[in-house]
């Protein structure tokens, strides 16, 4: 592909040793191996997810090591200990990297950690590489679905590649022994698509800490040059063309006519950082790009929307669908999978389906009329988003691993 290619330098980042004994930590014993094509240099909720799993399996007696791109500058620290694969940059989205073999650092430490059960997050190379290496010792396999891989074409002009990299996922997938997917409506897709017949639910949770309604900062918003009367129509994520940003776009161009007729008044807000943002920027002149948020300051520029709109058809579990409901935001999203499994439609938002434009506008213009529909859609999204609990939900997978050593186990015995 012409890229160079790249081992960067391997310093390991490790957790503090855990010191627990065989009472307080219920998971050990397990050994986990973890492979994931991006565990902390571009931060996005899927290797966020992957970090609070790692960190929550250490709190309970589990080892972990983690297999993954390294860079010199990474965008947050990481849980665990992480061993960096040979990696090269993805042509024309060099923030990203293709970890294209296990190399032989990782290969010698695999060795020396001996795994009871392999953990692949992203259907790389690296990671094929792994569930061979994982099947030709009799280990299990387990891997988590992060996005919707076989859908990025189309917002490439390349939509033909869509059903050669849906049957390329489904060998891969089917090599390994378990899926585990964040959502109910993802976990059908995979089923429909074939991906295989052991699926079940790692959903995501929400720090409640840095997203409830009282993160909502009226000067803050003040700040930004927005009135206390506009409507915040909200962006959250980041600007790449898979999210859905022009069908965002096209959508406010939509409200923008129908409100030139009525006089209601509204405001784009864009939260989030990414190599699109030029392009957002010129199809959204008159909307506050607040850049990257992170910590609490995210949660009070969540907070400080009226309405979430997330037109995204590639998410499999919708972090920032939920993160907007637990600050009271209501969300007028794409019905499709992830938010489909958050959002309950006229109750605590609109799920439209996937690039209605006329439809989002009508919604989102529902919203910008109606100040008591917003507040009642929004303290229903915010009760829903109580049923996520990060533990309970990191546990399902811990669980997850169990089973599947288990059974390895018993067809060993046979």
């Amino acid at each position: 592909m012409g890229a160079r290619m790249d081992r960067t330098a391997e310093t390991a980042i490790v957790e503090p040793a855990q010191d627990a004994s065989p009472v307080d930590a219920p998971l050990k014993g397990l050994r986990v191996a973890l492979l994931s094509g991006n565990y902390n240099y571009v931060r996005d909720g899927a290797n966020q997810a992957l970090n609070r799993l790692v960190g929550y399996l250490q709190r309970q007696g589990a080892q972990v090591h983690v297999y993954a791109p390294k860079v010199r500058k990474p965008a947050f620290a990481s849980m665990g200990k992480l061993v960096g694969l040979p990696s090269f940059p993805v042509p024309g989205r060099a923030e990203y990297r293709i970890p294209f073999s296990l190399g032989r650092k990782a290969r010698a430490d695999l060795k020396a950690f001996q795994p009871n059960v392999v953990h692949v997050s992203s259907p790389d190379p690296a990671a094929h590489r792994a569930v061979s290496w994982a099947r030709g010792r009799g280990l299990p396999v387990l891997a988590s679905v992060h996005t919707r891989f076989d859908t990025y074409p189309r917002y490439y002009n390349m939509a033909w590649l869509e059903p050669i990299l849906t049957a390329l996922l489904r060998r891969f997938y089917r090599r390994c022994d378990a899926l585990v997917a964040p959502s109910e409506s993802m976990a059908q897709v995979l089923r429909e698509e074939r991906m295989n017949y052991d699926i079940s639910l790692w959903s995501r949770g929400v720090d409640r800490t840095i997203f409830n309604p009282g993160r909502r900062d009226p000067e803050w918003r003040r700040s930004l040059g927005i009135a206390d009367d506009e409507v915040v129509i909200g962006f959250l994520g980041r600007l790449v063309m898979e999210k859905g940003l022009d069908v965002f776009s096209d959508t406010i161009d939509e409200l923008a006519r129908r409100s030139a007729k009525d006089g209601t008044r509204h405001r784009v807000m864009v939260v989030g950082e990414g190599p699109a943002r030029a392009w957002f920027e010129a199809r959204l002149p008159g909307a506050v790009f607040t850049g990257f948020q992170g910590g609490k300051d995210l949660g009070r520029a969540v907070a400080a929307m009226d309405v979430l709109f997330n037109p995204s058809v590639t998410e499999t579990f919708g972090n920032v669908t939920l993160e907007a409901m637990a600050c009271g935001v209501p969300v007028v999203a794409a019905a499709a999978t992830g938010s489909q499994s958050l959002v309950s439609d006229r109750v605590s938002g609109r799920l439209i389906a996937p690039g209605a434009l006329h439809q989002f506008a009508e919604a989102l213009r529902a919203y910008v009329e109606d100040g008591a529909l917003r507040a009642a859609h929004g303290a229903a999204g915010e009760r829903r988003s109580h049923d996520f609990s990060w533990d309970a939900i990191n546990q399902a997978v811990a669980d997850t691993y169990l089973r599947l050593i288990r059974q390895k186990d018993a067809l060993k015995q046979r």
